[in-house]
């Protein structure tokens, strides 16, 4: 074996020994709750469109609706969340409203508690596996993680990220990614400052607007005539 392969090898294992573990799910259990308890006053249509994710998902709760119509969106996501997340509540989030399509954001939490773009993948593997065993034609729409001025020397691992999500959904029919990060960029490629909030992490209207313009273009054309 060639000395350059075994060095490989090394930093390899070095990175593996080194990397991140997803914390317990379960600090969210009071928000599966909350959403359940709704649930039980009002229960959502089964064959919509979930909407799952991080704040940045959460964030959109009070437009989504609107930025997507006329599609039918059920909105679950709770913040600070991450991909491992919603593989654990995938029962109580998703399966439970037997939808046809899902819009997943994730991995943004994922790359800032240190996870590597492989221990993301293989927790989206595990989701769209839970998926297609209970709802085999139910398609998954993944959003690309977006950048941020807040997390801008972790966009690499997000680039890295976020060309193995496209890379699955480009060889598998049932799952489309969806690039909301590029516009997000402006042109010396960084961030737009002007779509944040104060923290440069979260987004007002104007990171809003650019998710529905991109998103529309996709899930609502995709999944119009299904509704």
């Amino acid at each position: 074996m060639k000395a350059q392969t075994i060095a490989v090898i090394a930093l390899l294992a070095a990175n593996a020994a080194h990397a991140a573990e997803y914390p317990d799910p379960e600090r969210f259990r009071g928000a599966i709750d909350a959403f359940q308890a709704a649930e039980a006053e009002s229960m959502p249509p089964r064959g919509a469109v979930v909407a799952t994710g991080s704040s940045s998902m959460r964030g959109w709760h009070g437009r989504i609706a609107d930025d997507l119509a006329p599609l039918t969106i059920i909105p679950r996501g709770f913040g600070g969340s991450n991909m491992h997340d919603v593989r654990h509540f995938l029962d109580e989030l998703v399966l439970r409203h037997e939808p046809r399509a899902v819009l997943l954001y994730e991995g943004d939490n994922d790359v800032a508690a240190g996870l590597t773009p492989e221990q993301i993948l293989a927790e989206f593997d595990a989701i769209d596996s839970g998926v297609a065993e209970r709802l085999p034609d139910t398609r998954i729409y993944i959003l690309a993680v977006k950048p941020s001025i807040a997390r801008w020397q972790l966009w690499p691992t997000m680039v890295a990220t976020n060309d193995l999500l496209k890379a699955r959904a480009d060889n598998d029919p049932r799952l489309t990614f969806i690039d909301i990060a590029t516009p997000m960029l402006g042109g010396d490629d960084k961030p737009l400052a002007e779509i944040f909030v104060a923290d440069m992490l979260h987004m007002n209207g104007l990171g809003y607007d650019i998710w529905r313009d991109a998103v529309r273009g996709v899930l609502v054309e995709a999944e119009r005539a299904y509704e």
